[in-house]
């Protein structure tokens, strides 16, 4: 079930809680990402956990990983796909995590069944 959010919300509920948001806002978007392309991952939770156990080098492989499953989607929904890969693998690779959450949120958005 995909959940339509608020991009500005969650951004500024991520900066407000310190980042604690952004933590469910991420497993939320994977768990969500994986339904939506029908390509299932790891999941949410383990996707957090190899990113903290890692310490945020999985982080910049999940960002090329939802990027590359992202534009497959939009491929196959017959929407030009981009390069969300390589944009998301070098604003991860920056330490840009949340600008990806919200490209990501935005592009979940379109799938949503809720107006």
């Amino acid at each position: 079930m995909f959940v339509r959010r608020s991009v500005p919300t969650c951004v500024i509920l991520s900066i407000v809680t310190c980042g604690i948001y952004m933590l469910y806002w991420y497993v939320c978007v994977i768990n969500e990402v994986d339904a939506v392309t029908e390509e299932p991952g790891p999941g949410g939770g383990m996707c957090l956990l190899l990113t903290i156990v890692t310490c945020g080098i999985y982080n910049v492989y999940w960002g090329w990983k939802m990027g590359d499953k992202l534009d497959a989607s939009r491929a196959r929904h017959g929407v030009v796909p981009g390069s969300f890969s390589i944009l998301f693998l070098l604003l991860n690779l920056f330490g840009m995590t949340i600008v990806t959450l919200a490209i990501t949120q935005s592009e979940l958005n379109h799938y949503s069944p809720n107006p």
